[in-house]
């Protein structure tokens, strides 16, 4: 793959969202059970019904480059000598999904030697799309009109985005030291997307992700003008072996809004 064929991987991710997501709303409107994994996360038929359709369009449509998702097995040794390498999170919030509030997402990013440098997350209760690519910049979309989006100039009663399903003694503690009033709190890769977006300030999440959790929120906040970083503030990287996040991470509008 070429970098020059950004816009094509685009148009087939973005295509990716909306159809995964049309996929997820046909198990999501019905009664659906509920099956656990061996790390006793819950996945659906949607997870894998989601996960299989877009795992099929790529490796027939890019069959030179290597995948990560949620749902598929690895193969860390050959995935990791790929400089190009999709990562995939196919419902993103299946928690949310199964208390059916809406707040789940279809994430799609693409790496290269590390970085992520495209990202596109859909929405499907929503039908809205966030989308980014290295040096095209970031978009939000909804109902075939798109517009550029960028991260707020706000410094000063920031909005902190905090998880739904993944709430933490840490988090809590931030909050009390920074004396944070501003809160909101939302589910799956939308908290990104509403940053990216100029719609909040701030989310930090302690404990572990993965890189399907991360990848395509990194591209589309930084691309909108944002800061994302690991704890330490070190650099988030993906096509690793280990494909745990075990440092956490905050997102953030603007460093000058780093909490303590």
């Amino acid at each position: 793959m070429d970098i020059s064929d950004m816009k094509d991987v685009l148009m087939t991710a973005k295509e990716l969202a909306r159809e995964a997501g049309r996929i997820i709303l046909e198990v999501y409107l019905k009664d659906f059970t509920v099956d656990y994994k061996d790390d006793y996360t819950p996945v659906t038929e949607a997870d894998r019904k989601s996960n299989n359709y877009i795992i099929n369009v790529l490796k027939n449509k890019y069959p030179e480059c290597a995948i990560l998702a949620e749902e598929s097995p690895d193969d860390p040794d050959s995935r990791i000598k790929n400089d190009w390498c999709f990562i995939i999170d196919p419902l993103d919030g299946t928690k949310e999904f199964i208390k059916k509030n809406g707040e789940f997402t279809v994430n799609v990013a693409l790496v290269y030697k590390g970085k992520a440098v495209l990202g596109v997350i859909g929405i499907p209760v929503t039908g809205e799309l966030y989308y980014a690519a290295k040096g095209i910049g970031a978009f939000y979309e909804n109902e075939g009109q798109a517009r550029k989006i960028k991260v707020s100039d706000k410094t000063q009663d920031i909005c902190l985005l905090v998880s739904r399903s993944h709430k933490s003694e840490k988090l809590k503690q931030l909050i009390e030291r920074n004396n944070i009033k501003n809160i909101k709190t939302v589910g799956s890769a939308i908290k990104g997307c509403l940053i990216a977006s100029g719609q909040a300030e701030a989310y930090y999440r302690f404990g572990k992700t993965m890189e399907w959790d991360t990848a395509a929120m990194q591209c589309i906040v930084e691309e909108a003008g944002g800061v994302f970083r690991q704890m330490d503030d070190t650099e988030m990287t993906y096509n690793r072996l280990n494909s745990v996040n075990e440092k956490g991470f905050y997102v953030l509008n603007n460093i000058i809004n780093k909490l303590n």
